[in-house]
C-alpha cells in the first residue's frame, strides 16, 4: 500500500502502477526533459507517463506541468509543445498554458537571439477543472458607472448604477526569482534545477483546496513536498536518484520532522 507523506525512491510509473485509478487531486512537477538535468542516462516516455497520470488524476484534477525547450544548432526542440500533444493524446483537456517568467535568468550568450528567460506552465485537466481559487490583485479605478443601451430614438439611461470591481484575476504571466533567492532553503541548491518556491504555493493555492492530495513524479529537492504540507495538501513523490531523495529529506526534516519520508522501492 502507498502512504501519503513519502518520497518512493523508485521511477514514476511504478509509483503510479500502485496507487488506484482516480487518486490524486493534482500533480505539478518539472519533468527532466532535454537533456537538460543528468538523470544518469534515465528514459523519459511522457506519452507513458501521461497516460498514466491521466488514470490516476481525480475526474476534475488537474496537471500543472513546467517544462521548457532545448535550442540545438539553433533550432529549438519543441519538446513543450509535444509533451503537450501527447498529455491531450492521452485524454487531458490543454486548460490553460501559462508563463512561468524568470526576474533573473542566468545569464548566456545567446547568440543571434534574446535572451530566453521562461518556461511553459501547461495546465492539464482531466474534464472541466473541479477547483479554482483564483490568485486576485487589486483594480486602481473602483468609481461607480451608469448602464445605458442605445436605442432607435437615442441613448436610454438604465435605472441602476454600476461599481467597477475592487479586484481582479492576475493574469496567466507569472514572474519568480531564480537562482538562490527563489528558496529560503540553501540545501536545495544542491539540485541543478529547482522551480520557486512562490511557483509551487500559487498553483497548488490555485487549483487544490486543504486536504487533497497533490503528487510530483519527479520531486527533486522536495519543493513540492514542502509547500504542499505548509498548505495543508496531502502529498505524496515520486524520485528515481536516490541522491535527490537524500537531498530532500534533509530538506524536508525542519518542516515535517523526524519521520520516515523515505519509502524504499
Amino acid at each position: 500500500m502507498l502512504q501519503l507523506g513519502k518520497i518512493y525512491a523508485e521511477n514514476c510509473l511504478d509509483t503510479m502502477r500502485r496507487m488506484p485509478d482516480g487518486f490524486v487531486d493534482m500533480t505539478i512537477t518539472s519533468p527532466p526533459y532535454d537533456d537538460l538535468r543528468e538523470y544518469n542516462g534515465y528514459h523519459f516516455p511522457v506519452e507513458e507517463i501521461a497516460g498514466h497520470l491521466f488514470s490516476k488524476t481525480k475526474e476534475g484534477g488537474v496537471v500543472i506541468w513546467v517544462v521548457g525547450d532545448r535550442t540545438v544548432n539553433g533550432d529549438e526542440t519543441l519538446t513543450s509543445f509535444k509533451h503537450a500533444f501527447a498529455f491531450r493524446e492521452a485524454g487531458f483537456r490543454i486548460h490553460d498554458t501559462m508563463i512561468y517568467a524568470k526576474n533573473n535568468p542566468i545569464p548566456s550568450d545567446c547568440g543571434k537571439r534574446y535572451r530566453q528567460c521562461f518556461e511553459y506552465m501547461f495546465c492539464f485537466s482531466k474534464g472541466q477543472p473541479k477547483t479554482f481559487n483564483p490568485i486576485m490583485q487589486p483594480i486602481k479605478q473602483e468609481k461607480a458607472f451608469k448602464s445605458f443601451r442605445i436605442t432607435k430614438v437615442g441613448r436610454n439611461d438604465l435605472a441602476h448604477d454600476h461599481v467597477a470591481p475592487k479586484e481582479r484575476k492576475v493574469n496567466n504571466i507569472f514572474f519568480y526569482n531564480v537562482g538562490t533567492s527563489s528558496s529560503k532553503d540553501k540545501i536545495a541548491f544542491e539540485h541543478p534545477a529547482i522551480f520557486p518556491e512562490q511557483l509551487a504555493e500559487d498553483q497548488i493555492k490555485s487549483w487544490s483546496n486543504k486536504g487533497e492530495i497533490v503528487y510530483d513524479p519527479f520531486i527533486g529537492s522536495g519543493t513540492t513536498a514542502k509547500i504542499a504540507h505548509l498548505l495543508k495538501r496531502r502529498w505524496i513523490g515520486s524520485e528515481i536518484s536516490r541522491d535527490y531523495v537524500r537531498l530532500a529529506e534533509k530538506r524536508l526534516e525542519p518542516y515535517i520532522g523526524d519521520k520516515d519520508i523515505l519509502a524504499a522501492a
